[in-house]
């Protein structure tokens, strides 16, 4: 009987966009640090006129440890960056109680695309 291969899963972002403002950086204990930012990634296309339309989502970036402290020193508002990572959702409680939940992008590598 020939072998196959089963697949567990697999959770994988490519994204490539521009920071929608600076990161907001924690310093959590030990010296582990947490960065947040809102990432925009927009596409172009011809609506049926012919007249060109450009759709933008945004994506909540979360990066840890050295790529929290990167983000800090290095990104800005404006800038462009590859993120690659995995999906993240969480649920939270509200100051009225109510459950709330976010999706979030756990950042494993980042390039900075900006020319200098």
């Amino acid at each position: 009987m020939p072998k196959t291969n089963h697949m567990k899963g697999l959770n994988k972002v490519f994204l490539i966009g521009h920071l929608g403002k600076d990161p907001e950086v924690k310093k959590l204990e030990k010296e582990l640090q947490v960065s947040r930012f809102s990432l925009a990634t927009s596409e172009t296309y011809k609506d049926s006129t012919g007249k060109h339309k450009t759709t933008t989502d945004w994506h909540t970036i979360v990066m840890w440890g050295s790529l929290a402290e990167i983000s800090e020193k290095y990104l800005h508002k404006g800038s462009l960056v590859y993120v690659e990572g995995k999906m993240k959702q969480r649920s939270f409680e509200s100051k009225a109680g109510e459950k709330k939940y976010v999706t979030e992008v756990i950042a494993e590598q980042i390039i900075m695309l900006d020319k200098k």
